[in-house]
């Protein structure tokens, strides 16, 4: 496919057409407002017409990706929909568009575990354009410091508002973080979600916290959630939320101070789950050229450390967490939840996954607020994974 396609008039005459695009993104300026931004000029230069939808974050995290391949040529998902989309060959496998090489230098730039987590069977399936973990959250008006252990986190719930992110999927990721946090990774089988001892002392520590929360926090999403202690400031601390470096402009007045995620003791591993964007090519039809190089440029370098940050969004390259310019402009967000990251736990990406986490979040939910016993929903955990891996398994 050419830069042009080229469209015949009732004179017969042949004109150039930009080719159009239809892509897909998540509603909120961190999600949009670059690609908005970078897809103007590049309209305005007469490179590609790339038009941008929008989904909610409730969409993002958990609309079927094979669906939405039907529509758009380019999508922003999240690594768990890999599985699925691959398994129904709704996407392109990257090594096809792009030069071995290419996509080595993005792995080797990208911050943390970003790029591995879009790889499957040995395939790339998309590029992170945005990386992000769940790391602590404070407001800065009631708390002067982030606790560092959770032993720390369970004595401040006891004198100040403390909350956990618990809506949709969060109440599975919180309680996973917190497991990686006791040393065990969840799913590291197919036959366990994770072990009865170390689940039941992930539910001590979330049952306390769950229980003082304020009343309709554990209903909030994260973005939501930061809503709320920006500018209500009836929430002191959250533990585990989506880091949204929005929150944390220095140009705003009701801005929030984010942190490395707690820690079991000092010096052991943080426990957080990996959020992020990767962008992905449908198999609607092979992109061409013009919309490859797009791409090319929202993940160069020099691109994540500028407009990238200028244009609200958050950036997956490892220079730009680096940068002064970058930290400077948002009160540090980077550097202080850059070992988080560096640590978090990749979600599985087997195509049953994304049911998985729907269903098991509400089960954790249930035994965080004493609804069920935590030995038997520990045990109905597993048996979750244990049918939604292997209801659509990969041939």
């Amino acid at each position: 496919m050419s830069r042009f396609a080229r469209s015949q008039t009732r004179d017969g005459d042949l004109v150039a057409k930009m080719i159009d695009y239809r892509g897909l993104t998540w509603d909120h300026p961190r999600g949009r407002a670059a690609l908005e931004f970078a897809a103007a000029r590049a309209r305005e230069r007469g490179e590609l017409d790339l038009e941008w939808d929008v989904q909610s974050l409730e969409g993002f995290e958990s609309a079927p990706v094979t669906a939405l391949a039907h529509d758009y040529d380019v999508i922003v998902l999240d690594h768990p929909h890999v599985g699925e989309s691959v398994m129904d060959d709704a996407l392109w496998p990257l090594e096809e568009l792009f030069a071995a090489e290419e996509l080595d230098r993005v792995r080797v730039q990208s911050l943390g575990p970003t790029q591995e987590s879009y790889v499957l069977d040995g395939r790339t399936w998309a590029l992170p354009l945005d990386a992000a973990t769940q790391v602590a959250a404070r407001q800065p008006q009631l708390l002067d410091a982030a606790p560092e252990t959770w032993e720390e986190v369970l004595e401040l719930a006891e004198r100040m508002p403390v909350a956990l992110s618990l809506a949709g999927p969060h109440a599975l990721l919180t309680f996973a973080s917190v497991c990686v946090a006791l040393g065990e990774e969840p799913a590291a089988t197919a036959d366990r979600f994770v072990s009865a001892p170390v689940g039941r002392r992930a539910v001590r520590i979330l049952g306390p916290l769950a229980a003082r929360a304020p009343a309709g926090s554990a209903s909030l999403n994260p973005i939501a959630m930061l809503e709320r202690m920006a500018h209500t400031r009836d929430i002191a601390y959250c533990p585990l939320v989506f880091g949204y470096v929005n929150y944390s402009r220095s140009d705003r007045d009701r801005s929030l101070v984010f942190a490395d995620a707690p820690v079991l003791t000092p010096g052991s591993r943080i426990g957080s789950a990996l959020g992020g964007t990767g962008i992905a090519f449908s198999r609607r039809r092979r992109p061409g050229p013009e919309l490859l190089d797009h791409v090319r440029q929202l993940l160069d370098p020099e691109v994540q450390c500028s407009m990238i940050p200028a244009h609200s969004g958050q950036p997956s390259a490892r220079a730009a967490w680096e940068d002064n310019r970058v930290n400077a402009d948002s009160n540090d967000f980077y550097r202080a939840t850059r070992r988080t990251i560096e640590n978090a736990w990749v979600r599985p990406r087997y195509p049953g996954y994304i049911g998985f986490q729907t269903t098991a979040s509400a089960l954790i939910r249930d035994m965080l607020v004493g609804v069920r016993d935590p030995a038997t929903g520990l045990a109905e955990l597993d048996e979750l994974h244990q049918t939604f891996s292997r209801e659509r398994a990969m041939p």
